[in-house]
């Protein structure tokens, strides 16, 4: 399966606040949004191509930081408008360094587990890097790289085993 590099993370801000109201702004994590405690929430857009079809990707994700910088969280995806149906659900980790600075690196691992309609499911395993820019208010943009490589993949089946992308994300940090 290939996803192509405009897979975008929005972030749940804007629907936050919308539907939430006033009470999103006196949770949001000021100071810093990837301090112990805090959490992370958001939605997933964007677009894929897997089976020679091209995919509109829905989902969201939602993340805890046990520790200062240390996230553990869960993401799912579902790839819309063709056959056959793909649903992705990827717990993960991710470490952002401890700078004193707006801009901060990240590392990540996850696992992922895909239901593909009317095939075997397929299981990755990947990684990430990349950065994040703090805007205030709790918010962060980020941009980054992804590996993920799938076990146990026929290659007559998927045309590739293995996938690069570009993620771009805007996050909101919650208390």
């Amino acid at each position: 399966m290939r996803r192509l590099p405009t897979t975008l993370h929005a972030v749940l801000a804007s629907l936050l606040v919308l539907t939430l109201g006033p009470g999103v702004s006196g949770q949001a994590v000021a100071a810093d949004p990837f301090s112990q405690g805090s959490m992370r929430a958001s939605v997933i857009v964007g677009s894929g191509r897997a089976f020679d079809e091209n995919y509109l990707i829905i989902g969201g994700g939602l993340a805890y930081y046990l520790t200062n910088g240390l996230e553990v969280g869960v993401d799912a995806e579902a790839w819309t408008g063709n056959d056959p149906k793909i649903y992705k659900f990827s717990p993960e980790a991710r470490y952002v360094f401890p700078l004193r600075s707006p801009v901060r690196p990240y590392v990540g691992a996850f696992y992922r587990l895909t239901d593909i309609q009317d095939h075997d499911n397929l299981e990755s395993v990947g990684y990430r890097a990349g950065i994040y820019m703090v805007a205030g208010g709790g918010s962060y943009f980020g941009l980054g790289m992804a590996q993920e490589n799938y076990l146990d993949c026929n290659e007559s089946i998927y045309q590739s085993c293995d996938d690069t992308y570009v993620e771009a994300t805007i996050n909101i940090a919650l208390r």
